[in-house]
């Protein structure tokens, strides 16, 4: 199953969305076509925008540095932050506008602390894999986060965690996804 579909199974049909990082559009395409669902997606890069375009999704260029004032609260039944935590300096901040914005969020992001990133660790090196292939030094990510970190930063922020799971090889992973997924994703409500 690929990533989207996986994603696309937490987002309720009908829906009104808003995918924050939303790349070329493939997701909010496939929401639109496959559950009928509406809505905008936040993106920053030029040539992302006129993809999204091209693709026939509502997009509006906006750096997500800035926050989501220009959207009333509740606005949108689901948020979808995928892979752009990691990515933000103001993280938390971020994670509330999500749950202030929309009734429903839904988050991914790599997941740090899978087996094979601590075993780079543990031989000195920063981990270089097939969801990190990066280089400590050219990284575009600005924080690293493990499953478990964003459980108690779910909490801290009293967010209420609805469904979680990792993701591997195209597979969900809920049997110790700490350790065993290389992608985390969570989808939670104000509680």
């Amino acid at each position: 199953m690929s990533m989207i579909e996986m994603i696309a199974e937490l987002v309720p049909a009908g829906s009104r969305v808003l995918d924050l990082g939303c790349g070329q559009g493939e997701l909010l395409a496939y929401l639109q076509r496959r559950k009928n669902c509406s809505g905008y997606g936040v993106e920053l890069d030029d040539a992302n925008v006129l993809a999204c375009a091209r693709r026939g999704v509502n997009v509006i260029q906006l750096n997500l540095e800035e926050g989501l004032a220009i959207f009333e609260d509740q606005s949108f039944d689901v948020v979808l932050q995928l892979e752009t935590l990691q990515h933000l300096r103001n993280t938390e901040a971020m994670l509330r506008e999500t749950a202030r914005v929309g009734r429903i969020g839904v988050v991914s992001f790599p997941n740090f602390a899978h087996w094979p990133n601590r075993l780079q660790v543990l031989g000195g090196r920063m981990p270089v894999t097939r969801v990190l292939p990066y280089q400590w030094y050219d990284t575009p990510n600005i924080r690293v986060g493990t499953f478990a970190d964003f459980e108690v930063l779910a909490r801290k922020n009293r967010l209420r965690v609805l469904d979680s799971f990792g993701v591997e090889r195209g597979r969900q992973v809920r049997t110790f996804p700490n350790l065993l997924s290389s992608m985390a994703v969570f989808k939670f409500d104000r509680g």
